[in-house]
């Protein structure tokens, strides 16, 4: 198998997104396929396919440092993961029976990411008030109601996430701040990164037997986002949480829009 080449425009917008996931802490979902499809016009599926293995080991990364800091409710990602799994296995059978080059499949992939997008943006938006409002939710929910809808969230984050590589982060722990009130932030984060591991590692392999995988691009993105990561991480600290947040509602807003209505 020949090495991957290198192409220093990828690797410069995997810097760039890279950068801005370490300092929101945005899925780089949210970003990196938008950006393939609207400016390099790579095919939707080869996108969300290779942006898929991109989001896995990026975040096994993230993975492995909440663990070693206790971070991570592994209940709850087992929750997750009971719904996502067979919903992300469904879906790509699904894609492999319809296919995947299809001008149909193409565009539903097109809207889907569109509309994932927008309900992204809005979680963001609207992330601190939802935050206090469970904080004031300080009363014990029934477990049975709140495990059917934890795997029920996995469920439908296991579709988007197949369909169009978004869902698994902003939109994952808006959801799980609701449901799981006296939960402290860091480790509801620290469960929803965990659970996007396997669900973006089996939908990524799924793409992978289904052809959509571009190995170069996923080399070159990497080479730029895990430093791109670093340094936003380092400088998270001293952003101003609210501006950047409502910076990246509103590019994900424009950005969404586009992809519907184009």
């Amino acid at each position: 198998m020949a090495l991957p080449h290198i192409d220093l425009l990828y690797s410069v917008s995997g810097l760039f997104v890279g950068f801005l996931v370490g300092l929101t802490g945005v899925g780089g979902g949210s970003l990196m396929t938008p950006i393939l499809v609207l400016l390099f016009n790579v095919h939707p599926a080869t996108a969300v396919g290779t942006d898929l293995l991109y989001a896995a080991a990026t975040k096994a990364t993230g993975t492995l440092l909440h663990g070693l800091k206790g971070s991570v409710d592994w209940q709850i990602t087992l929750r997750l993961a009971a719904g996502s799994v067979p919903a992300a296995t469904v879906t790509l059978i699904v894609l492999h029976r319809y296919g995947m080059d299809t001008p149909g499949a193409s565009r539903l992939i097109q809207v889907v990411l569109g509309v994932a997008l927008l309900i992204t943006a809005i979680a963001l938006i609207f992330r601190p008030q939802l935050a206090a409002f469970a904080a004031r939710k300080q009363r014990t929910q029934r477990q049975g109601r709140t495990l059917a809808l934890t795997m029920l969230t996995g469920a439908i984050l296991g579709v988007l996430v197949s369909l169009t590589s978004v869902g698994a982060g902003a939109i994952g722990v808006t959801v799980l701040l609701l449901l799981y009130p006296l939960l402290p932030t860091n480790r509801i984060v620290g469960s929803d990164i965990a659970h996007a591991v396997p669900l973006t590692l089996l939908a990524g392999a799924g793409h992978w037997l289904l052809g959509s995988i571009d190995w170069s691009l996923l080399a070159s993105l990497l080479v730029g986002s895990l430093p791109g990561i670093a340094i936003g991480s380092y400088l998270s600290t001293r952003a101003p949480d609210a501006l950047l947040r409502n910076l990246l509602a509103a590019t994900l807003t424009l950005v969404g829009v586009k992809l519907v209505m184009s």
